[in-house]
C-alpha cells in the first residue's frame, strides 16, 4: 500500500526505498476512484498493522475522518469540517502539530 501521506517517527526505519516497518501515522485523500479501497481495505489493513492515527480526507465535504489505534482497533475520534471544527485540530501523532482545516481545504471548490 502506498498512502497519500504517511509520518514515520523513527528515522532508522527510513533507508533509500522508504519506510522499512509501519508508518506512525497515514492520511488518505479520497477520490471516487479510490474511496472504496481506502474506507474498506486500507483501512482494515492500517487497523492490523497497527498504525496508530489514521485521517481519512474527503475534499469534497471538507471534512476529515480521524480514527485513533485502541485495543488493536480503530476508534473514530471524530469527523471534523472547518466549518463544524473552527480552529485547528491536534495531531496527536505530532503533539506540537495542529492543522487547520480552513487551510487544508482553502482550495479546494
Amino acid at each position: 500500500m502506498q498512502p497519500d501521506i504517511c509520518v514515520i517517527c523513527d528515522p532508522t526505519k527510513i533507508d533509500e526505498r522508504g519506510c522499512n516497518g509501519v508508518p506512525d501515522m497515514v492520511i488518505e485523500v479520497l477520490s471516487p476512484s479510490t474511496a472504496k479501497k481506502d474506507l474498506n481495505e486500507k483501512f482494515n489493513l492500517y487497523e492490523e498493522v497497527g498504525i496508530s492515527e489514521y485521517w481519512i480526507v474527503f475534499p469534497e465535504a471538507k471534512t476529515v475522518s480521524i480514527y485513533l489505534l485502541e485495543d488493536q482497533k480503530y476508534v473514530l475520534l471524530g469527523h471534523f469540517g472547518h466549518l463544524q471544527q473552527p480552529g485547528p485540530l491536534q495531531v496527536r501523532t505530532l503533539p506540537e502539530l495542529e492543522v487547520d482545516l480552513e487551510d487544508v481545504f482553502e482550495n479546494v471548490v
